[in-house]
Formats: C-alpha cells, structure tokens, sequence
C-alpha cells in the first residue's frame, strides 16, 4: 500500500478544482482496499472514496485519506441464449465498458454511452440517459462494509433505486465501498430509441439497419453536441436533477408559462431543469472563472481556475432564481465535499 502527502485532487476530478488531499492511495485489489480503511481507522482519519472524480465538487482541502478505486475485470459468470449476466469490476471506466458490451454484441446499456465516470458509481447514482436506467440492466453487486470489512451482496430492491437515488447516497451513504457490478445484458437486441433526439440522429447518419453500435454512435453525437469535454473544460455534466412537480402545479405554470416544457411520470410531471435555469436567465452566464454553459444551461463549469466554493455559491444562485421564478427548487446530482 502506498500512502501520498498533500497530493493535488486536480487530476482526479472532472471538475479540475485543484486542491489537495492530506494522504492519497490507489485500491487495486481488495486487500488494498481493506488495508487502506485500516490504515485511516487506526489514524480516525475521514475518508473519501473516489472513483472517475465525475460526480463530486471539491469544496475544500480533504484533511483525511483519498482513496482511488482501481478494482478492475469484466466475468461473465451466467449466460442463456437470449441474456448474459456479466460482473464488472468497480473500477472500470463506465464509457470504455460500454464499448467493451457492445463489441461483444451484448446490448441494453448503448443509450448509458459517454456517461462520464466509473462502474462502481453507476448504481449509487442510478445513472440514466435517453430513456434507460441503471436499474433496467443490474441484477446485483457487491460492496466492503466499511466498519466491519465484510464483502455483502445487494439485488436490485436492497439499492432502492430511485431517480439518480439509490440506498447508498441515503441510509447506507459513506457505509460501503463497491467493488463489482452484476449487469443483466440481452443477446437479442429490444432497442430503445424513442427517446430525446435518437430516432432524428439515426436518420441523419443514414442508418436504415439498427444496431447497438449505431444507437451508441447516435447518443455519442448527441452528447458531444450538448455537453463540454471534461478535458477540454473542467464540469461535472449535468449538475442538477430534473424536477417533479405535482400535476395541479405543472398546469398553474403552464398558465403563466406556456411554453413549459414537461413529461408525465408516476407521481406528477417532469420538468427540464435546464430549461428552467435558462429562463432563469443563466445560460452562458460567467462569474469570474465559473459559470454555466453556452450550449447546456445544466452543465456549471469550471473555466480553468475556478474554486469549489464559487462553484457551490453559483449553485445556490441558480437554485434560489429557479425558486423565485417558478416555485421549483432544484436539487443537485453533484456530491459536495
């Protein structure tokens, strides 16, 4: 196990907020990851668990112990004619094995395409994206109990997955590291291309025999059409979840906004959290070195020296304009640190 000092977090997150972890490692296997959460415990050290940095605003210097997930490997462990379950380590670049799936001919997580971050991330966050959730494709994973270092198995109704919920950033949150994901893929595709721009962006391509690739190429065009490169500048993708509002307020916004976008689900009606930050009036709008993007009013980005703390005060802005304007207070699918 190798412990760092006073390491910059800069390359380890997508939002780039350069600042720095007291102690840092890397968990290639378990034993190093036991023996990293020993290490801290012996030392009442706080620790952060870190998988592709995708999903977490930096706030603050971490005076505890980083540690990297690196837990890596793709098993197929079952298989039938028409479905195949596959256990991917936690590790795992999310994009990199949803190509590695679709090579395979193994369909149902093309439309997750481009998603930023890891494997392991994927069930906490239920990570969704033109009509298909984590949900649909997991059958289990398994996750080290932090206090008692035992390995436990969780199915779908243990994750009580929620929309970009899961157990785990509520009851469970800081309890368990996961270390591998169970993913119930399909040999025969069942496509989904009905949602957002797909069905239009197939077209344009020319395509008249669907695939799992071709689906993955359209989303890919779709995403890279809206939403920044973390590389090229620093953002977490889409920085706050989708609203629902009750029915009876959804038609009393329509009233005074009839152009207002929204969706019926189970309980109410979905409403674009872009679209309402961009009434708002935040589209584009830059605040020193942060700010919202041009293209996609969900993305706030860091403009190559932006702090965590502006980052998180913009946030507030927004979600204090969206109240006044609409009644809605918006909620953020970025973990504060």
């Amino acid at each position: 196990m190798k412990i760092i000092e006073n390491l910059s977090l800069k390359p380890f997150n997508t939002f780039a907020i350069d600042k720095k972890s007291r102690f840092f490692t890397q968990a290639e296997d378990l034993d190093a990851l036991k023996g990293s959460l020993m290490w801290a415990k012996e030392r009442q050290l706080p620790v952060l668990i870190l998988g592709g940095g995708s999903n977490v605003l930096l706030t603050r210097d971490f005076p505890g112990l980083v540690i990297k997930i690196e837990l890596k490997g793709i098993e197929v462990i079952q298989e039938t004619e028409e479905e195949i379950w596959v256990e991917v380590g936690a590790g795992e670049n999310w994009h990199e094995w949803v190509l590695f799936a679709i090579k395979q001919n193994w369909a149902g997580i093309e439309n997750l395409s481009l998603i930023p971050g890891t494997v392991g991330a994927s069930p906490m966050q239920n990570i969704g994206a033109y009509g298909v959730e984590i949900k649909e494709v997991f059958e289990s994973l398994k996750a080290l109990n932090r206090d008692t270092l035992n390995m436990e198995t969780f199915d779908g109704e243990a994750c009580q997955f929620g929309y970009r919920e899961s157990v785990f950033k509520h009851e469970l949150k800081d309890r368990y590291v996961i270390t591998s994901v169970v993913f119930r893929l399909q040999k025969v595709p069942r496509f989904n291309i009905s949602y957002g721009a797909i069905q239009d962006t197939l077209k344009q391509n020319g395509v008249k025999d669907i695939s799992i690739q071709a689906v993955s190429d359209a989303v890919v065009e779709i995403r890279r059409s809206k939403l920044p490169d973390p590389k090229e500048i620093g953002n977490a993708g889409s920085f706050f979840k989708n609203p629902t509002i009750a029915f009876e307020a959804f038609e009393n916004l329509k009233a005074q906004f009839p152009s207002i976008p929204g969706y019926s689900v189970e309980n109410g009606v979905k409403v674009p959290a872009g679209w309402l930050i961009e009434q708002a009036g935040w589209k584009g709008k830059k605040i020193g070195e942060v700010g919202v993007h041009a293209k996609q009013a969900l993305v706030l980005v860091n403009f190559g020296h932006g702090d965590g703390k502006a980052i998180q005060s913009l946030a507030q802005d927004i979600q204090n304009s969206v109240n006044e304007k609409f009644g809605i207070f918006l909620s953020p699918e970025v973990n504060f640190v």
